[in-house]
């Protein structure tokens, strides 16, 4: 489905406007079903022309802006112009907004789809780009709820592995409200851990797990949530370079490496004990965090108990793709399992992820693991996973207080 708006009809009102100092693509869909008058006009115009950048737009490289299934063009030509699929498929007319040459396009679309796209004046490509179209709906455990008390979040650098040497990494540890000193908790590690515990991050882990242990469905539970190792050298926001070897060799370095250092080292430092039984322990991750968080359960199963996995690598890059014969021909350990895929992951030279899980799925059921393998249309990554992770962590620890 999708819906273009004319530009009979332009906008809000210059006060609505100054209440709502930014545009999105929804704001804007609906300022150009308002009606219109002269000075509204050229309010709207001067917004799309600070959100898109006038730099931009002069030199045509304003991307596509996208905000749930809501996706918003604009372009400066004094040509007509339209936005068209990378298939050649018309997505729409661009309307003019205003004298110079700014157009603009506003459609929704149906969710759960990727495609390229260009706008074409006189037939010729102006802009060219990518559409990528993933939402979903938060429930309220992923939010902030009034009266739950909220755990707190500390951080430390980590620069002194032996297991990983030459490598820095930051350790973010959640500690929940009703920890007190002396006690011991749960435990769950968490793999690209930063980004998961961040609060405007997509998880929101540390607001679920506030959620979740304030209304007794999952246990008291520290969290550690650990990034991937960066070179020493490498520059701050560089994609970590030690985060293949670590995440999708097979073996047992990386649980080595949690036993031996992260886990004694975040309990020296902030005085947590945590429960020494399997069964009060879990480990998550997604993509090649997924794969190293089941390596760590399969390695050492007296250790970790639960694993929570999503859009999985179980495919070839360093022998990932084993696991599902290996499953079949071991006995089976005491480890619990979820996984979440997507149908809409990836398919390239290492394999096709889907697929994959679909192996890891029917070789777990046929082996007799405590398991759960949830299916929805994500593309790779951790979109997915998010509004599903209340849901999971209440299956995962349903049997732990």
């Amino acid at each position: 489905m999708r819906i273009a708006v004319p530009l009979f009809a332009l906008c809000l009102s210059v006060s609505a406007f100054a209440q709502e100092p930014s545009l999105t693509p929804k704001t804007l869909l609906g300022a150009l079903h308002a009606p219109s008058d002269a000075e509204a006009t050229r309010e709207l115009h001067d917004q799309v022309i600070r959100w898109f950048g006038r730099q931009n737009l002069m030199q045509g490289k304003p991307a596509a802006k996208i905000e749930g299934t809501t996706v918003a063009w604009a372009v400066m030509d004094m040509q007509p112009a339209r936005v068209v699929r990378g298939s050649g498929e018309l997505l729409g007319e661009m309307t003019r907004l205003g004298e110079d040459g700014l157009q603009v396009l506003v459609l929704e679309l149906s969710n759960f789809q990727e495609f390229q796209y260009r706008i074409e004046v006189d037939g010729m490509p102006r802009v060219a780009g990518m559409v990528h179209i993933e939402h979903y709906e938060y429930t309220a455990d992923s939010e902030r709820q009034t009266g739950v008390p909220e755990g707190r979040l500390e951080k430390f650098q980590w620069a002194e592995s032996r297991i990983f040497p030459d490598t820095v990494r930051e350790v973010t540890v959640y500690v929940p409200a009703q920890y007190r000193d002396g006690d011991e908790a749960c435990l769950m590690v968490w793999q690209d851990g930063g980004r998961h515990v961040d609060p405007a991050g997509p998880m929101r882990a540390g607001i679920v797990f506030d959620n979740l242990i304030h209304q007794k469905q999952m246990p008291v539970t520290i969290g550690v949530f650990v990034d991937p190792g960066r070179k020493t050298g490498q520059k701050p926001g560089e994609k970590a370079a030690n985060r293949s070897v670590e995440y999708d060799s097979l073996g047992d370095a990386y649980v080595r490496f949690l036993i031996d250092e992260i886990l004694p080292e975040v309990s020296r430092r902030y005085a947590v004990k945590f429960r020494p039984e399997a069964e009060a322990r879990a480990i998550a991750g997604g993509s090649s965090g997924c794969i190293c968080a089941f390596t760590a359960a399969w390695e050492r199963p007296d250790q970790f108990h639960k694993v929570l996995g999503w859009v999985g690598t179980f495919v070839d890059i360093r022998g990932g793709n084993a696991y599902p014969y290996l499953l079949r021909v071991t006995e089976r350990k005491p480890i619990r399992v979820y996984l979440l895929e997507g149908v809409n992951d990836l398919d390239n030279k290492f394999g096709n992820w889907p697929l994959a899980n679909r192996m890891m799925e029917a070789s777990l059921k046929y082996m007799g693991y405590d398991h759960r393998v949830d299916w929805n249309e994500c593309f790779h990554g951790s979109r997915g996973m998010a509004p599903s992770l209340p849901d999971a962590l209440r299956w995962l620890w349903r049997d732990v207080r």
